[in-house]
């Protein structure tokens, strides 16, 4: 069985799914089933579940918003993906609160080549996990804020939070 849970931020609802003790998925919605269908189908076979609390995950999230901003880290994590895929997931919850870097910047710190920032960027696009992989924390090298699966303003926020500007 997935469990879910909802919880309040700032910036609006968070849904947080697990299977186990591992979060499967997460992001900024109210409604954990848009969550849940972007699961992969035997994922999806196990049910989905909504309960009060996930423990450790929802307390890392409140830590998370009350200023530890390596909380998020001490959660594991676990989606879908190529090795490549994966090894830029991994990379990115590398990347420090506070701190961003380019596409070819996260492609180099997972063992890439510059040349494969546009695989850095379907591994954001793709990513299932925000902001436990935190794909807020890439920006172009072109400038501004870039896209984000949530919206701009959320991925506004995020920064702002783990630069103390929030």
């Amino acid at each position: 069985m997935i469990n879910a849970q909802v919880l309040p931020t700032p910036i609006g609802p968070l849904s947080l799914l697990m299977r186990e003790d591992v979060l499967v998925a997460a992001g900024f919605t109210a409604d954990p089933e848009e969550m849940f269908v972007r699961l992969a189908p035997a994922l999806q076979a196990e049910g989905l579940d909504v309960v009060d609390d996930l423990g450790l995950a929802s307390q890392a999230v409140r830590d998370y918003l009350d200023g530890d901003l390596l909380a998020l880290d001490a959660i594991p994590v676990e989606q879908p993906g190529t090795p490549t895929r994966k090894r830029l997931h991994e990379a990115l919850r590398e990347v420090k609160p506070g701190t961003t870097v380019s596409y070819g910047e996260l492609a180099e710190r997972a063992g890439l080549p510059k040349t494969a920032a546009r695989a850095a960027g379907s591994a954001c696009a793709q990513n299932l996990i925000a902001p436990f992989v935190p794909c807020h924390r890439v920006l172009p090298t072109t400038g501004g804020f870039g896209g984000y699966y949530y919206g701009v303003p959320v991925k506004e926020w995020l920064l702002a939070h783990e630069s103390g500007r929030a």
